[in-house]
Parts: C-alpha cells; structure tokens; sequence
C-alpha cells in the first residue's frame, strides 16, 4: 500500500513514528473527451486570459485574489518554507472525545495508519487505549499545505484517521431554502412512515450494496467493445526530421557551390580547323630516248 505522508503522533509522553495510506479510492470510470471529426483526445492547454498566449509551467506563479483583479502575489521559497515548517511537526493529539459526538457532516477523507520502525508498541498503546474508553483522539496534521483536524480511530484493528472539516467549512443549515419551519403531519402520516422504516431495518452489510450505474457502464462499454464499436484516434503527421531537413540543406549547398560552366565566348572559342588541301601530284617524268 503507497505511503502518502510520514511523520509521528503524539499523545502526553507517548510519540509514535507512523505512516499514512489512502484509506478509500475512487473507482469513478474516467471517460475521455474526443474531436468528434476525427476522434482525437482534446487538450486542455493553459492560456492567458488577457495575452491569450500558451503559458509555460515555469512563468506561472500564485497568488491570492483579495479582491476583484487584485492579487498579494505568494514566492514558492516563502510556500515551500512555510510547509516546511508545519510538516517538521510531529501531529500532537490535543483532545479525546466521544465518537458520538461528532456529527458525519464534519468527516472528509480517511487514512489507514501503520506504525514506522520502532513505532509498534507506541501504536498497540494507543489502539488498545482507544477501545478501552471508546474515544477518539482530535489532532491537527498538515497535508499537501492544508492544516486540517483530524480524528483518530480504530477500525478493524488499525488505526485510521479520518480528516474533519473546521466549523467555518460547514456551511449554516439555516442558510438552506424552502425548508418547513413546522412538520405538518398527521398522526397516522407518521405512524405509518414509523412502520415503514421499522420494516426496512437491517444491520449494516456494506458487502451488498454496489454502484449499479458503474457497473452497467462497465457492461455498456464491453458489449460496446465485443462488437467492434471503437474508433481509432486520427494521428498527426509526423513533422520532417532534423536529419532530413539537415540533408537538403547540404545538397542545396553543394548545388549552390558547384563551379559553373563557363558559356562559350566568340574570341574564345577555336577558330575551325580548315579542310586540308588536296595534295598536287608531282608532274611525270619523261624518259628521254636515247
């Protein structure tokens, strides 16, 4: 199981090395959006809302909008000094509480605790404390920059730690619209609602309840899949290769240096060579009789 945060909780004298793993996953099934023209996956790109130029990681910043268009702009050295600072320290349980107390609204995420090295009978302490006055720890811990408060339970015979929100993160149930301020009733109303929910009683099995709309999508996409109902992303040209583009720049140079070949000039050029002349045949000579 991946350890997503290490640090030590503490109660009195007692500090216990531990590890935190995610608890809970999201099995949501994570569909993609596609250019219906061709099916291709559509990015999603950052983009200055006034120079509507591309940003880059690197030239964005953070910042707090205090008001409208103006911003207290925040330095990563200052961000990552003062995380730093609140992670070094170790998770102190400042209260123990009763479980009942706690309203569910309050409950965000929760978090499987295992003991670092050296940290195992510090851990059987507390777990075995827990279960013997049926409390809770309250503690505050700081994940991914947030200070968050947290419960500290037992579950199963591990130690979990459920996130809980501040009372400001609760929004007011009064602030809900349209909600009767009376219950107008009847008696017989309620007696049968009273009738219907002692019929549907039960003791909590989660192994029986399942995420029926995941599962007909899982069914939808395979049967979907069986018959050939896919498409296929169209791909982008390949741009032309440095080394091809290295290449024809090359042979272009060469072309361009290659000495030319000098046209022929009147006063350059020979003179044709004239035809020889017919040899004349040297005169016979007469034999003078004697």
């Amino acid at each position: 199981m991946h350890t997503m945060w290490k640090g030590s909780i503490s109660f009195g004298l007692v500090n216990i090395p531990i590890k935190l793993h995610t608890a809970t996953e999201d099995k949501d099934i994570k569909l993609r959006t596609l250019h219906n023209k061709c099916h291709a996956p559509i990015k999603y790109e950052k983009v200055c809302s006034v120079c509507e130029e591309e940003v880059k990681p690197e030239d964005i910043v953070k910042a707090y909008e205090y008001t409208k268009g103006k911003f207290v702009v925040l330095e990563n050295d200052d961000l990552e000094k003062l995380k730093k600072e609140n992670e070094d320290k170790a998770v102190e349980i400042i209260d123990f509480v009763k479980m009942e107390e706690i309203d569910p609204i309050y409950f965000d995420r929760s978090y499987y605790m295992s003991p670092n090295e050296g940290g195992g009978k510090a851990y059987s302490l507390l777990r075995k404390a827990l279960e013997e006055t049926e409390k809770v720890g309250l503690a505050k811990i700081v994940i991914r920059s947030k200070e968050q408060m947290a419960v500290i339970r037992v579950y199963e015979n591990t130690l979990v730690m459920e996130t809980i929100h501040y009372p400001d993160e609760v929004r007011k149930a009064g602030d809900v619209p349209n909600v009767p301020a009376e219950d107008k009733v009847t008696k017989k109303e309620l007696d049968t609602a009273i009738l219907l929910i002692d019929q549907l009683t039960t003791e909590f099995e989660p192994e029986k309840y399942n995420d029926e709309y995941r599962t007909a999508l899982l069914e939808l996409i395979e049967s979907k899949r069986q018959g050939k109902e896919t498409v296929t992303a169209a791909m982008k040209e390949p741009a032309a290769s440095n080394v091809t583009d290295l290449m024809a720049a090359l042979q272009a140079s060469i072309d361009r240096t290659k000495p030319k070949t000098a046209a022929a000039s009147p006063k350059l050029a020979a003179a044709p060579k004239k035809a020889a002349a017919p040899r004349k045949k040297a005169p016979a000579k007469v034999k003078k009789e004697a």
